[in-house]
């Protein structure tokens, strides 16, 4: 007797380095990926989820769009109840929770700047109240500008920078972890550029290389309770910040210098997260976890 073969959703098909130059556009700071005439990929729509994060709690910094959106989908596909933060884009917020729900899963939406320490405190309390628990912290929140010239970067722009990029990961940490027990993460998206270096981003470059010993110092230091901390890597990246932050000519070429010969879509990233949020990684912890296209770095 035959029997007819399962059939395994697709993985849409990956824009070339091409299709971005044909479809480039810039738009203003903060940009919505309601606007973004070439949509990033972030459903998941392939994804084959197994259970792995059931009974969690999962918090994510920066999750109205991209990497954000794209992890909170995958965390509610492995069964966890998902809170999402963000700070302006309160149209793409929604569309994420409507996402998320879509997967059967809860979604808390919190409006935050995680540069005020006492607004990243407050969100993780909120959650807590909310749910009881609290397993999961993704540090996703950034904020980047492309500048020609290093010299003209204003002290606004930098404080920006370093205060949402590294000192957000350090309230939203120091708020997270009473709440963490045996077994419980930090995530951390760190980034190829904090460790090869960008000459259009230096500022953000620089907080890039932070998140990237903090990942490792917080490892060392909650270790023996055994809440991992590990960082995901991005190399170039399809999200809201591209054509919100970079001059058309970035755009134009955006992702052509990987092996791939193309950008990244979130999609792509987010069963990184899965698996170092998940039992599957149990025994990573201090690690840089590279997804970048084939953007190889000096230590490599």
């Amino acid at each position: 007797m035959s029997t007819t073969p399962s059939t395994t959703p697709q993985p849409p098909k990956r824009p070339t380095a091409k299709d971005m130059l044909e479809h480039a556009q810039t738009l203003p700071y903060p940009a919505k990926q309601a606007d973004m005439k070439f949509q990033p990929q972030t459903s998941l729509a392939a994804y084959r989820a197994a259970g792995k994060l059931a009974g969690k709690v999962a918090l994510i910094t920066g999750a109205d769009s991209g990497i954000g959106r794209a992890v909170a989908i995958a965390f509610a596909k492995e069964g966890a109840k998902v809170a999402i933060l963000y700070n302006e884009n309160t149209e793409d917020a929604n569309e994420t929770q409507r996402l998320v729900q879509l997967e059967g899963q809860t979604c808390q939406v919190l409006q935050v700047d995680v540069r005020d320490r006492a607004q990243a405190f407050r969100a993780v309390k909120d959650v807590v109240a909310e749910h009881g628990q609290l397993n999961i912290l993704v540090n996703n929140a950034a904020f980047q500008m492309a500048q020609e010239k290093f010299e003209d970067i204003s002290e606004e722009q930098i404080r920006r920078t370093f205060d949402t990029n590294i000192l957000g990961y350090i309230w939203m940490a120091q708020a997270t972890i009473p709440h963490l027990q045996d077994g419980d993460c930090i995530i951390n998206t760190g980034s190829i550029v904090g460790i090869v270096g960008i000459p259009l981003l230096v500022d953000y470059a620089c907080t890039k290389a932070s998140i990237h010993a903090l990942t490792k110092s917080l490892a060392l230091y909650l270790g023996e309770k055994n809440i991992r901390v590990n960082a995901v890597i991005p190399g170039p990246v399809w999200t809201p910040n591209i054509p919100g932050t970079m001059p058309m000519e970035e755009v134009e070429k955006f992702g052509h210098e990987v092996a791939l010969k193309r950008p990244g879509q979130p999609e792509e990233l987010a069963p990184a997260y899965v698996l170092l949020a998940s039992q599957d990684g149990s025994f990573m912890t201090g690690s840089l976890v590279h997804v970048t296209g084939g953007k190889l770095s000096s230590d490599e």
